[in-house]
């Protein structure tokens, strides 16, 4: 599973390492969030899902689930956001923990449903959160393009 993984989060990774942190905060005509956003997004997602978090993982600082997680947006925020070279180090990290998860967790059944698909162990999650990945990194990619145009 971690190939994948690797794959999708050193493109990630890649793009998002010379990213204007001015730039990163640009919400261009017709997009919803800010580069930030996606970036943090993206943290905060595979976060809650595998680990818990908020409530049950100590990763990252809870203020990052009132920032980037699932409904937020930038216009609603009251704390200042990590910077780029931040969310990039915890992305790096959070890359680790992934890693070391096992076969047998992956397999297990998870202890929470969504409210969409048919999820039913952490290994369909973890499909699920390399979709989301490469989603947002188009999005991120899109809107690199836009903000370094106005």
């Amino acid at each position: 599973m971690s190939e994948q993984f690797d794959l999708t989060r050193s493109a990630l990774l890649g793009f998002i390492a010379n990213i204007d942190e001015k730039k990163a905060d640009v919400q261009p005509e017709y997009f919803n969030n800010t580069i930030r956003w996606h970036i943090g997004h993206v943290l905060v997602t595979p976060e809650s899902l595998l680990f818990g978090f908020p409530n049950h993982s100590e990763n990252l600082p809870k203020s990052f689930n009132d920032l980037f997680g699932t409904g937020t947006k930038p216009a609603d925020w009251q704390d200042t956001p990590p910077s780029i070279s931040e969310l990039v180090t915890e992305l790096e990290q959070q890359r680790s923990r992934i890693k070391d998860l096992t076969d047998d967790f992956f397999k297990q059944d998870l202890p929470y449903t969504l409210p969409f698909g048919n999820f039913k162990t952490y290994g369909d999650v973890y499909e699920m959160i390399l979709q989301h990945e490469n989603e947002h990194l188009g999005k991120i990619k899109a809107m690199k393009q836009v903000v370094d145009k106005l």
